[in-house]
């Protein structure tokens, strides 16, 4: 029986091509359904709107915002926590940006003062990104876990991007973008109001890229305006982390003149002595509120809080050294190296300092 005769190979050449090109075009399709950015583009809708910064705020002594309590003002939820003898639970609530935060406030407001610090913020997340994380569905699980006194949010990093609502694209602090993530912090917020926790909001700072602090400073903007009906204070934090000119600044000189790093590496984030430049003057007064909600009285052992657990240390296996046989013939072994003293309290865990990922359904800038 014959064979029919091979394909010349032009023609498999120009076969294995189509498939190719078929390929690129179905990928570019799929990515045009799903990138909000690209979807606007191609349907012809405006550009993302950037709205102004917002106005400089009116601080007290101690550089907080003006409509945050006095110190003599205590906070319902701190005397509650008093009054049920147990510590204050201060939550931290974000993104990446919330993780440095709280390393910063965890050690700023000693447990030996009954301070319990829990980190409820969450890398690459983002009112944005509820295909990705349910922010208001996470917070009901932090919230079923026990009572938040005071919570500190500072969410944005990621939420530089349009998302879809009711099937259509809602650019950037578009009014149909502000109304939805307007509700979603909204929800937020009166949830956490809800159980007893009185709510701060801490601003972004000024970001390295022009482009990309501009629409920062848009949602800061926002933000300030929102939550002010909501009784929820918003620290802008762009003087505190910029030079005299208001610029980004990797460097700041600290009280006795020597500059400091104060950034990371990316341009967004900040080194663990900038967070702390960030929360300084809202640890200053926490640790106020403490005091006067304790009415000066010393800290019981029941209030407080045991140290955060950190994950156990890496084993690391060496090979043993060349001499080591020898040692054993001759019924010497070496002395086994001492282990290191544990720290009295650990220190919060390292922040991640690279930028968070994308989201493949709602891609962040960029």
């Amino acid at each position: 029986m014959s064979q029919s005769p091979s394909p010349h190979p032009a023609f498999l050449l120009i076969d294995r091509s189509a498939v190719l090109f078929c390929g690129v075009a179905a990928g570019i399709a799929i990515g045009l359904a799903f990138a909000p950015q690209l979807e606007a583009w191609r349907a012809d809708a405006p550009a993302p709107a950037v709205a102004a910064a917002a106005p400089p705020q009116q601080l007290d002594a101690e550089g907080l915002p003006t409509d945050v309590a006095d110190a003599g003002e205590v906070p319902p939820g701190l005397l509650r926590a008093v009054a049920e003898k147990r510590p204050f639970r201060i939550g931290v609530f974000g993104d990446s940006f919330g993780d440095g935060l709280w390393s910063a406030l965890y050690n700023q407001l000693p447990r030996r003062e009954a301070f319990q610090v829990l980190r409820y913020s969450e890398q690459a997340t983002g009112f944005t990104r509820y295909r990705q994380t349910n922010l208001e569905d996470r917070l009901a699980t932090h919230l079923a876990e026990g009572p938040v006194d005071v919570a500190v949010i500072s969410f944005g990093a990621n939420d530089v991007q349009g998302l879809f609502v009711d099937g259509k694209v809602a650019p950037l602090l578009s009014p149909a973008w502000q109304a939805e993530i307007g509700a979603r912090i909204t929800r937020y917020v009166k949830a956490l109001q809800a159980q007893g926790a009185s709510v701060v909001w801490i601003g972004l700072p000024v970001m390295r890229d022009a482009a990309y602090d501009g629409q920062v400073q848009g949602l800061n903007a926002f933000y300030a305006k929102l939550l002010a009906p909501l009784g929820v204070p918003f620290i802008d934090t762009r003087a505190a982390a910029a030079d005299a000119a208001g610029r980004y600044a990797s460097h700041l000189p600290g009280k006795d003149g020597v500059p400091w790093l104060v950034r990371a590496g990316d341009g967004v984030h900040m080194s663990m002595k900038g967070y702390r430049l960030l929360t300084d003057a809202l640890a200053t007064r926490l640790r106020a509120w403490g005091e006067t909600a304790r009415a000066g009285k010393s800290v019981t052992a029941t209030q407080v809080p045991p140290p955060v657990a950190l994950p156990p240390a890496a084993v690391v296996t060496r090979a043993p050294a060349q001499a080591a046989p020898a040692a054993a013939e001759s019924g010497i072994l070496p002395a086994p190296a001492p282990a290191a003293p544990p720290p009295a309290e650990p220190a919060a865990p390292p922040v991640d300092l690279l930028p968070p990922p994308a989201d493949a359904a709602e891609p962040p800038k960029g």
